[in-house]
């Protein structure tokens, strides 16, 4: 079955309509998980995968699993997938190709006529991001037990509604179980994120592995004062000790290269106002890297030297990590495959590690995983500039199509 290959133009005509959902002036998307837009993409993405004569399940974290039967339905299914939810200002493609690859697999399969020896699923995973209900990748952890689900319906977002109740709200608290569905194998297909690939000319990553991932949530308190007659040695300045720590952060990051990353990625100050010293900030630390001791250094030197600018202000200080994704290695057998379906199809190829979380990661703990880079322009993700080529989008769509193929007829 080398010769079979998707149709490009259908593949891409899917995303730009699937971007119109929240799309943005600047050619971006903003849809949030559990909002009413991600209700729109969600309805969008049933719709089509009925067209294509696929059974729907959704479970109680709203995780939907578009089913293509197989000639022994009984025998666990391939699956592929990732999500729709994007970030405020997130782009067209960051998860949402690896979905819809998923349904072009299928639209190609049924205009051929093949039927596969197990059947096929896709998946697509609620609330990957984070960015609305944090921690990332919360349902596809709860589906490997990582989170139980109480948890993971309770992720409230900064108003406090909860998943549970925007699932409710939405329509999309399923009834299925949460987790126990095995999958014989999983793939989940991507843009880099990154500029590896483009700069290196390649033109799919196999993804042999995923860095680990730290999240912290610090509040510092201090005392809200006049900015004009409180004197500067007598000041509790909340934003003064969170400077110096973002400042050290980066320090952090910089000091374990070549891999290591470490981001300040959200700040709230209160009062807020000009003219008053800030009593409390509250923000979040993300460190990722891929080596589990080097992002254990990472966390201890974070703890010492908050407690350390927190006491020399003398702000008290709320610290807590939230969230640890340790790295993942994937599969050998399923990385193999994707190897062997980029060499088939003659596309150039280079072995990477995922320097982002992916649904993938939790998955690899219940299933044989791998993933599917491609590349995006100058590697610009978690943007509205987000932007990656139809011939890409094809060319690592065409790779997944052959690796599903060949784990599904074994």
């Amino acid at each position: 079955m080398n010769d079979i290959r998707i149709d490009k133009q259908r593949l891409w005509d899917s995303l730009m309509e699937m971007g119109e959902i929240g799309g943005t002036e600047k050619g971006g998307c903003c849809r949030l998980a559990l909002t009413d837009l991600d209700k729109q993409g969600r309805d969008l993405f049933v719709k089509w995968c009925e067209e294509a004569g696929c059974s729907i399940t959704v479970d109680k974290m709203g995780n939907i699993f578009a089913r293509r039967p197989g000639q022994d339905d009984s025998l666990p299914p391939v699956a592929v997938g990732s999500h729709l939810d994007t970030q405020p200002t997130g782009g067209k493609f960051d998860g949402v190709f690896g979905v819809l690859a998923g349904l072009e697999i299928f639209r190609t399969l049924n205009e051929r006529g093949i039927e596969t020896r197990t059947p096929l699923e896709t998946v697509m995973w609620t609330n990957e991001e984070g960015s609305r209900f944090p921690p990332a990748m919360v349902s596809s952890g709860v589906f490997a037990g990582a989170f139980d689900l109480d948890y993971g319906l309770s992720r409230a977002d900064l108003d406090g509604k909860t998943m549970g109740e925007e699932l409710e709200r939405i329509g999309y608290a399923g009834s299925a179980e949460v987790g126990g569905r095995p999958f014989k194998a999983f793939f989940e297909a991507h843009i880099e994120q990154g500029p590896i690939l483009e700069d290196e000319g390649k033109q799919i990553g196999v993804v042999t592995d995923a860095q680990g991932q730290r999240w912290y949530e610090i509040t510092l308190t201090g005392q809200e004062s006049h900015a004009g007659p409180t004197p500067m040695p007598s000041r509790r300045d909340a934003l003064l000790g969170a400077a110096r720590i973002v400042d050290m952060v980066n320090r952090i990051g910089m000091d374990n290269q070549p891999n290591a990353c470490a981001t300040v990625g959200l700040m709230q100050v209160f009062p807020n106002s000009r003219n008053v010293i800030p009593g409390q900030v509250f923000f979040t630390v993300d460190f990722r890297h891929p080596d589990a001791e080097v992002l254990e250094a990472m966390d201890a030197a974070l703890r010492e030297g908050a407690v350390r600018i927190a006491e020399d202000i003398g702000l008290e200080m709320d610290f807590e990590q939230i969230w640890y994704s340790p790295p993942v290695p994937f599969d050998e057998d399923c990385v193999a495959s994707v190897r062997k379906a980029a060499e088939a199809l003659g596309l150039s190829h280079r072995e990477m590690v995922s320097g982002a979380g992916h649904d993938a990661c939790y998955i690899a703990r219940v299933a044989p995983t791998s993933m599917i880079f491609v590349p995006c322009e100058k590697g610009i993700s978690h943007n509205e500039l987000e932007r990656a080529d139809a011939d890409d989008l094809a060319a690592g769509c065409n790779v997944l199509l052959q690796a599903v193929l060949e784990r599904a007829q074994a």
